[in-house]
């Protein structure tokens, strides 16, 4: 297990020496949500709330669900397909670890990087700003905490999952940049799943992508509570495991048709 410590502290470290760029993107993200709190405000016209929310939770919502993204997102399914391409992957068969572990740990170093000089800073500078509502309910805040943590788990499953079809596609960037796409627009990032049409979220509820952004955002401005965020997690707690048994099932294949592009 030391191993994989020292793949969080190295990750992170390295992000530490590009700091500089996370302190821009707390602009970007902040006039990103401004935008966002216009539009809505804007939609939201006279009334006080659409599908039970009301115009402060919203905003709370597009804050959060953009500050998580900066923890929960990661590149390793292109790290994972430039690696097979160039076939350094055929090297780290070798190493003393699990490959696909020692991806996670590197994208949880990341994403502990972003937490602490990206999400928390950015989201002291966007509530000061705009209209947000922090609950002060330690339940909240600790339901809140085992989602983000499901959000990375989930979306780095499904990122895995995504490198690791390079063994059989060779070229796979254009799956990696629709499942973005459909990450960014499924998991509730840009609009809530509540305002969906039925039939869409009946849809959504056999599908992961909630678990990655809906589900903590709306437990965090008290749109899920008590059995609701119960049954969230749960949701998430589930994927979790389903995830694993495709992730396995193509790395088993994938180890016996590696194929190098290329060094």
């Amino acid at each position: 297990m030391a191993k994989y410590i020292e793949m969080i502290r190295i990750r992170f470290l390295m992000m530490l020496a590009y700091r500089t760029n996370y302190y821009s993107g707390i602009l970007i993200y902040s006039i990103n949500i401004g935008a966002y709190y216009f539009l809505w405000g804007a939609i939201y016209g006279g009334s006080e709330s659409i599908e039970g929310i009301s115009v402060t939770q919203m905003t709370t919502y597009v804050a959060v669900a953009w500050m998580a993204r900066a923890f929960y997102f990661n590149n390793i399914d292109r790290e994972i397909a430039q690696e097979i391409k160039e076939g350094k992957v055929a090297i780290e068969f070798i190493r003393p670890y699990n490959y696909l572990v020692m991806k996670t740990m590197q994208g949880l170093g990341e994403g502990l990087f972003r937490l602490l000089f990206f999400s928390v800073p950015g989201m002291i500078i966007v509530a000061l700003v705009f209209p947000i509502s922090f609950s002060a309910s330690i339940e909240t805040w600790g339901y809140f905490a085992i989602a983000i943590i499901f959000s990375f788990i989930i979306n780095t499953q499904i990122n895995i999952l995504t490198g690791v079809l390079t063994f059989f596609l060779f070229n796979n960037d254009g799956l990696i940049r629709a499942k973005r796409v459909i990450i960014d627009l499924f998991s509730g990032l840009l609009l809530p799943i509540s305002f969906y049409p039925g039939w869409a979220q009946e849809l959504m509820n056999f599908l992961p992508f909630q678990a990655i952004s809906y589900i903590p955002s709306m437990i965090f401005t008290d749109g899920f509570a008590g059995s609701e965020a119960t049954q969230a997690i749960l949701f998430q707690i589930i994927w979790a495991l389903l995830l694993i048994i495709p992730i396995q099932l193509f790395w088993l294949f994938a180890k016996k048709r590696l194929v190098v592009q290329g060094g």
